[in-house]
């Protein structure tokens, strides 16, 4: 992974797991991951994102329940369920570490540093050059963002 956007169905494929859009949730579901023998990867884990939000969003959700593949595949059980705000039943913790590890999936700080170094330096800019919210990269970038 050496350039930006960080291509997150082939990375989820790279590590077993299968990724489906779908378009039949309602609009506060994001995302999910679960152990599906029919419909996992060679890892047997499935990764649902709301085929109907926006790409930004789609990507971070995948690069989020990767995270919880990474961290917490323990936990996985029938699935982990998040919804537009990041929330489930697991631990406000929980949620906040599969964010962060999602965010360095998605802007990892070198990637970063060589866009600064070739004058892309607003979080407009970064956050289109990363396929990412201007929220999420001015979260990533410690910069508040209007």
């Amino acid at each position: 992974m050496s350039d930006a956007p960080i291509q997150t169905v082939p990375l989820a494929t790279e590590l077993g797991l299968k990724v489906w859009h779908t378009t039949s949730w309602p609009s506060h579901i994001s995302g999910m991951i679960l152990k599906n023998k029919d419909k996992g990867g060679t890892s047997g884990y499935a990764i649902f994102v709301n085929g109907t939000h926006h790409v930004n969003r789609r990507r971070f959700t995948t690069a989020h329940e990767i995270a919880h593949f990474v961290l917490h595949e323990n936990m996985i059980g029938d699935g982990i369920t998040d919804d537009a705000l990041y929330r489930s039943k697991l631990t406000g913790g929980i949620e906040a570490q599969a964010n962060r590890y999602a965010a360095g999936i998605l802007m990892p700080i070198t990637l970063i540093n060589q866009a600064l170094s070739e004058g892309i330096n607003t979080i407009e800019a970064l956050a289109e050059r990363f396929q990412v919210s201007k929220s999420s990269m001015s979260i990533r970038m410690g910069v508040p963002y209007e």
